[in-house]
């Protein structure tokens, strides 16, 4: 549900916040490979870099949908996931 007073994001904010979400996905997966090598997935740190890298794919899915929503007629395919 949107309220009538937002104004969505441009095709560049759109691109700009999509190459931030892609540098700081491959970073958080190299971290997350490194704390589950070490630690292995069962320990604490290993399970919530596990939970987070799958809330951060969560995330990029919806800001494709949102950027589809946004950017009607324009292709977005591939813009954040």
């Amino acid at each position: 549900m949107r309220p009538e007073n937002i104004v969505p994001l441009t095709l560049e904010e759109h691109r700009d916040l999509s190459n931030e979400m892609k540098t700081c996905t491959v970073r958080l997966r190299e971290l997350c490979g490194l704390v589950v090598s070490i630690y292995g997935a069962q320990s604490l740190a290993g399970f919530s870099f596990l939970k987070a890298m799958d809330a951060l794919e969560h995330l990029n899915r919806d800001l494709q949908n949102q950027a589809r929503q946004d950017l009607k007629g324009r292709s977005i395919d591939g813009m954040y996931v």
